[in-house]
C-alpha cells in the first residue's frame, strides 16, 4: 500500500517567514554566517535547529564556479585499504572545508566512466581516481572539464594530471627476490579480481622469477578476494606444484586464508612454505603464524592526494606532479 505521507521538509521560505527576514538573508547565513548580524544570526540558527532544516546545496553547486566539493572514485566499498585511503583524504578535506562525494565503480572502467560523468554534473572542483586505466570517453571528459585530477594508489608513466602512490611492480619484485635469496625455488603467485594493481604485482613476480631462471606459477581468479579463496588457490597450487615452497599473495585476505589452510593441512610455515601478503592489514597480526606482508601507506597516500588536489584548486603551485610513497615489509613469522 502506497504511503500517503506528504513531504514536510522545511524550505528556505519557511525559515525566512519564521524569523521575519528575506530568503536572501537566510541563504546568506547558510553560505557564511558572518555576513549576517549577530541578532539575526542567532534567530536563524534557532529556527534551523527547531525545524530540522536541511540545506539543499545542489542548485548552488551547479551554478557557482566553485562547489567546495571533490569527487572520489573507489573500486571497492568493502576493502579496508580504501577505507584507510578515504580516511586520509577526509582528514584534509574536513580541515579545509571541502565536502567529499564518493562513488563506487567496482573495478569496471565503463562504470567508472558513468560515475565520473555523474560527479562532474555536480560541478565538483576536482577528482581523486583510484585507477590509472580509463576509457577514451573518460579521458575526453576530463580533458574537456579541465579540473584538477589526482590518480592515486599506483604510479603511472603518463598521469592525466597528478599522481600519488607506490611502485607495486617493484614491491612484488623485491618480495620475491627476498624469498629466492632465502632458498625458495618453487614460488607461486596468488591473484584475484585481476585489476590493474594485481597485474602490476604479478609483473613484479614474473620479473624476479625470470631473472633467476625459475619457473612461473600463476594461480589466478576473477573472484572477489576472501579468506576462503586462499584455501581454493592453495589446493590448486599444491596439485600443480607439489614442491611449492613460497607464495606471494596479491592481498592479505588471500594470504590469511592460505595460512589457515596450511595450518589445517599441517604444512609448516615458513619452513615448508613461505607466505608473503600485501597491504599489511591488522588481521595478519592476529593469526598464527603472524603474516609477513608488504606495507602500503594508503592513509598517507590519501592525505597527500587531497592536499595537492585542494592546493591546485585554490591556485597553490605544487613542487611536483608525482609522489612515490614507497613500501616496506612488516615483521611477521610467515617468511
Amino acid at each position: 500500500m502506497a504511503s500517503n505521507k506528504k513531504n514536510i521538509r522545511p524550505s528556505l521560505k519557511d525559515i525566512a517567514d519564521r524569523v521575519g527576514v528575506t530568503k536572501m538573508t537566510v541563504s546568506r547565513f547558510l553560505r557564511n554566517p558572518e555576513l549576517v548580524s549577530e541578532k539575526t544570526r542567532v534567530k536563524i540558527a534557532e529556527a534551523v535547529e527547531e525545524t530540522g532544516y536541511i540545506h539543499n546545496r545542489a542548485p548552488s553547486m551547479l551554478s557557482k564556479s566553485s562547489s567546495k566539493s571533490i569527487g572520489i572514485l573507489l573500486p571497492s566499498l568493502s576493502n579496508q585499504v580504501f577505507a584507510n585511503f578515504t580516511q586520509g583524504i577526509e582528514s584534509i578535506t574536513n580541515e579545509r572545508g571541502y565536502e567529499v562525494l564518493i562513488s563506487h565503480f567496482g573495478y569496471d572502467s565503463k562504470v567508472e566512466e558513468r560515475k565520473i560523468a555523474s560527479l562532474l554534473s555536480y560541478n565538483v572542483d576536482g577528482l581523486i581516481l583510484t585507477d590509472t586505466n580509463h576509457t577514451p570517453r573518460t579521458l575526453k571528459m576530463l580533458k574537456t572539464v579541465g579540473i584538477p585530477i589526482v590518480e592515486a594508489m599506483e604510479l603511472c608513466d603518463e598521469p592525466i594530471d597528478m599522481n600519488v602512490g607506490l611502485d607495486h611492480e617493484f614491491a612484488s619484485y623485491s618480495a620475491v627476490m627476498d624469498m629466492i635469496r632465502s632458498g625458495k625455488r618453487h614460488i607461486g603467485y596468488f591473484g584475484a579480481r585481476l585489476d590493474n594493481r594485481t597485474k602490476l604485482r604479478m609483473q613484479g613476480y614474473d620479473r624476479a622469477i625470470i631473472e633467476m631462471g625459475l619457473q612461473k606459477y600463476h594461480f589466478l581468479t576473477n573472484k572477489h578476494s576472501s579468506f576462503t579463496l586462499g584455501r581454493e588457490l592453495l589446493a590448486c597450487a599444491l596439485e600443480e606444484c607439489p614442491e611449492l615452497d613460497g607464495i606471494l599473495c596479491t592481498n592479505d585476505d588471500i594470504a590469511v586464508g592460505t595460512i589457515l589452510a596450511c595450518n589445517e593441512l599441517k604444512i609448516s610455515i615458513p619452513e615448508k612454505i613461505s607466505i608473503i601478503g600485501y597491504n599489511a592489514l591488522d588481521i595478519g597480526q592476529a593469526i598464527s603464524p603472524k603474516l609477513t606482508s608488504i606495507y602500503t601507506p594508503r592513509y598517507e597516500i590519501g592525505e597527500m592526494s587531497a592536499s595537492i588536489l585542494l592546493d591546485t584548486i585554490e591556485g597553490i603551485n605544487n613542487e611536483k606532479i608525482k609522489y612515490d610513497f614507497g613500501f616496506n615489509m612488516t615483521e611477521g613469522e610467515s617468511f
